[in-house]
């Protein structure tokens, strides 16, 4: 694996989830159908792969890895695909219904019935680089105008990708949550509508109707699987990824459903630290990560009651891992097949080599040869030029 496994060096805290009704109740499964029903019919839509890894996973001393390759989702390089442009068709839909005083149903929406309105509305939201590529998506698909927010560390080619889908990029100085707290500022001046991956007091919907469909990635899975993995590490962010496939996980499988462990970077542990807290807790980024669609300093309130009560564990990792395990998962470990992922699809994985090859860790997640473990490969190659300086050992 790493050349010193006294590298692999991770910060872990253990919690004790409770598994109370705020699944149901923030997630029902009413949600998740519906979202399925709609985005399985979309043109491009295929199942990603699920591949094993077991020359990685006898690296590890672990029974099978189980890895998620989201890099081909709609051609967009992510999971993010799946929420951001379902959650900008339920805003349209909702608003128009609104206008209309009825339930306008998504097929008048499709059919072009209310092209004129739609042409008028503008979505917004802030981003990294996957969600706003997947919201300037979905508002392209549907005819609306689209302005998305950076912050002054998301790279020129992320900006571009943004423009390539027909959104006016507006580049801001500070860090993530300086991008959202400026979206909300101009959406309320100008009237324009935010389709944010996070949720605050007072806002809530699109951030569900997001979660709603990473909820197809999750149930992919486990249609996939013959039984349930032991376990999950999955990405923090904000968290509204990992909610989402905690609580399709235990929809489906209820006292069965792995152990979840959520992975943050070090530089951005606001999950980790809402954890120790016992309350969720904001931090200040004060370096970006390489993992750019991580760097967030402040949890979605939604995905954080839902985390607070379902997950195992909570680790940080660091910088210095990401690079090399973008290398080894590209070039295959022990015969495995390669496969080219971004920076931030790799934190699961690191999160499981450093609890896998330190001996407190191990224990403490309850890791062992019989170990099944699933990761999620969240994006592909989103930026080529990073990835290139990755590959070629410049980062």
């Amino acid at each position: 694996m790493f050349a010193l496994p006294e590298t692999l060096t991770a910060g872990f805290h253990a919690s004790e989830p409770r598994f109370g009704p705020v699944i149901q109740d923030t997630l029902p499964r009413a949600g998740f159908d519906r979202a399925e029903a709609e985005i399985t019919t979309w043109s491009g839509y295929h199942q990603t792969p699920l591949t094993d890894l077991p020359g990685y996973a006898r690296s590890l001393g672990l029974g099978a890895i189980h890895y998620k390759d989201e890099g081909q989702r709609f051609g967009l390089g992510s999971f993010k695909a799946l929420g951001g442009a379902y959650a900008v068709l339920r805003v349209i839909q909702r608003t128009i219904s609104g206008r209309e005083g009825r339930t306008v149903g998504v097929n008048e929406i499709l059919n072009g019935d209310y092209a004129q309105q739609i042409s008028n509305m503008t979505m917004t939201s802030a981003t990294d680089g996957n969600h706003g590529r997947s919201v300037a998506w979905g508002a392209q698909r549907l005819g609306a105008k689209c302005r998305i927010y950076i912050h002054s560390g998301v790279s020129p080619f992320r900006a571009n990708a943004l423009r390539a889908l027909g959104a006016d990029v507006i580049r801001i100085d500070g860090d993530y949550d300086a991008t959202v707290a400026q979206t909300r500022v101009d959406a309320e001046e100008h009237g324009w509508m935010i389709v944010s991956d996070t949720s605050w007091p007072g806002y809530t919907q699109p951030p569900v109707d997001v979660m709603a469909g990473y909820g197809v990635m999750a149930r992919e899975i486990l249609r996939e699987l013959a039984e349930p993995p032991t376990h999950v590490f999955l990405q923090g962010g904000v968290g509204g990824l990992a909610a989402a496939v905690i609580a399709v996980f235990h929809q489906e499988w209820g006292a069965n459903a792995p152990r979840s462990i959520i992975v943050e970077p070090d530089l951005a542990p606001c999950l980790f630290a809402s954890s120790k807290a016992n309350a969720m807790t904001p931090v200040k980024i004060q370096e970006e990560s390489l993992m750019a669609g991580l760097s967030c300093g402040e949890p979605s309130q939604l995905a954080w009651a839902i985390l607070s009560q379902t997950v195992h564990g909570f680790m940080t990792i660091p910088e210095h891992l990401v690079a090399p395990t973008v290398r080894l998962l590209s070039q295959g470990c022990n015969g495995d097949p390669g496969i080219e992922a971004g920076e931030s699809a790799v934190a699961g994985l690191i999160g499981l080599s450093c609890g896998a090859l330190d001996r407190h860790l191990r224990n403490a997640l309850r890791l062992d040869t019989q170990s099944r473990v699933l990761v999620i490969g969240s994006e592909g190659i989103t930026d080529p030029e990073v990835f290139s300086a990755i590959m070629s050992g410049e980062i």
